[in-house]
């Protein structure tokens, strides 16, 4: 005969479920301790045909984040989620004086003197040109990629 008995469900429950809830409350201490990101909307602007709104916001995390500002397509009316991934980013607080050129098309200015860290061609559909907000040849080196030119307006 077996000198080994089956462990009852309840001391097997015990076992299990205790430490997963110690994990969980560390875990939720230990969130709270490092600060969140806190993202504040600067501007919205509905697209002609009203299937986005673009929204212009900065995210702060911590108290030493440097000015920035983001731009991100939503759906029409949603509120910025705290991950929203931007497909424009710069480092300076400016205004990016978005317009829809059409349905599918926008085009935003982007600061001559700040460091641009991301700005994509396309983003769900709808096709982004960027135009320099000075009249510098200096800007059109200023975007992310090489390839990438400036549109000054006339």
């Amino acid at each position: 005969m077996s000198r080994y008995k089956k462990l009852p469900l309840t001391m097997l429950l015990a076992l299990t479920t205790l430490p997963a809830l110690m994990i969980g409350t560390v875990l939720w201490f230990v969130a709270d301790i490092f600060p969140a990101c806190t993202i504040t909307e600067q501007s919205r602007l509905a697209a002609p045909d009203g299937a986005f709104d673009l929204v212009a916001f900065s995210r702060v995390c911590g108290e030493d984040t440097p000015p920035n500002t983001q731009a991100a397509l939503l759906q029409p009316g949603a509120t910025v989620p705290d991950d929203v991934a931007s497909f424009v980013s710069v480092g300076a607080s400016t205004d990016f004086a978005p317009r829809w050129t059409a349905g599918q098309a926008l085009e935003l200015s982007l600061p001559a003197d700040a460091q641009i860290f991301r700005n994509d061609d396309t983003v769900a559909g709808v096709a982004v040109t960027y135009r320099c907000a000075l009249r510098l040849p200096c800007c059109a080196g200023r975007a992310a990629r090489p390839s990438r030119t400036a549109l000054w307006p006339e």
